[in-house]
């Protein structure tokens, strides 16, 4: 039989060895593995300081490059667009930087017609039918209209047509849309909470700038992404358009158009407009769409041709 003796002497054992191991294992810590795992952690913290200097180095070249850019806008945009009429048209995904296109654009001179925020329902699928109603109901009885617009089923199509139609010129020999007209048709959008205007539009524009972002990531992500693309085709059907966006990767618009052949000849784009050189190169886009009649693909994206456009003396 083990008696109590046996226990105590055998658990003095175990916490003896314990000892010594804690004893014996600092002693080889503090030989050459701790001296290695010093070095380690120094070195780690030499790494993170020079991470931490490079980083906020970037910081200070960007802050340089963008106040670099809004130091030559206001030396290459005066005049550009003085006469010009132009309408500035920003899609959901857009909203942060409009505020930066739209200043750029008053910089040269453009007369802004006015401002129209296409609102998410707008481009939510689901509203499909709503939007293919509403561009018939939207329209007065005075007005022919509806005998110019897409007859396919597509809601978001339609509904661009007929707002393009009363936002841009219509070109030679067709009748331009009243005042009426147009008031009724943004109102009709507009009471629907399709899209929000900042001010009165004053009236047709010849050149719209669509102010885009990245592409959608929800479940209804391809659609969305399609319907901003018909957006954007139904105003170029009609005048000059620049895409103003914010990279030009993932499916967003700016992707979209720079990878169909046909689109990326008539209208040009912008992937970094969420930057103020990308606004500023964004002017000068519009400056050679109605002064040259030529698209372009710009900014810092693998895809672009150049970061801005070359214009004419």
């Amino acid at each position: 039989m083990i008696n109590f003796r046996y226990h105590v002497v055998s658990l003095t054992a175990v916490f003896l060895a314990l000892a010594i191991g804690l004893v014996v294992g600092t002693a080889a810590l503090n030989g050459p593995v701790a001296d290695s795992l010093k070095e380690q952690v120094t070195a780690l913290r030499k790494d993170n300081q020079q991470m931490r200097q490079a980083y906020n180095n970037m910081e200070k070249e960007l802050e340089s490059e963008e106040g670099f850019a809004a130091e030559m806008s206001q030396v290459v945009l005066p005049g550009k667009l003085t006469g010009r009429r132009v309408l500035v048209l920003s899609l959901p995904t857009g909203r942060d930087h409009t505020e930066g296109v739209l200043k750029m654009l008053q910089m040269a001179g453009a007369n802004l017609t006015g401002r129209v925020d296409l609102q998410d329902k707008f481009i939510n699928p689901d509203n499909n039918n709503n939007l293919l109603e509403l561009a018939v109901t939207a329209v007065r009885p005075t007005s022919a209209q509806t005998s110019t617009l897409p007859g396919n089923g597509q809601g978001v199509e339609t509904s661009s047509a007929l707002l393009a139609s009363v936002l841009l010129d219509r070109g030679a020999g067709v009748p331009a849309v009243s005042d009426a007209d147009r008031r009724a048709v943004l109102a009709a959008y507009t009471n629907e909470g399709y899209l929000t205007t900042e001010d009165r539009i004053s009236g047709p524009a010849e050149a719209v700038v669509v102010v885009s972002g990245q592409p959608y990531v929800d479940k209804d992500s391809a659609k969305k992404d399609e319907s901003v693309v018909k957006v954007a085709e139904q105003f170029d059907r009609t005048g000059a358009i620049v895409i103003g966006g914010n990279g030009s990767d993932g499916g967003n618009l700016v992707a979209i158009v720079r990878g169909d052949a046909v689109l990326s000849q008539s209208i040009s784009t912008v992937d970094n407009a969420n930057t103020i050189q990308g606004q500023l190169v964004t002017t000068l886009a519009l400056v050679q769409q109605i002064t040259e009649k030529k698209a372009g693909q710009y900014g810092m994206g693998d895809n672009a041709e150049s970061q801005l456009p070359k214009l004419p003396q």
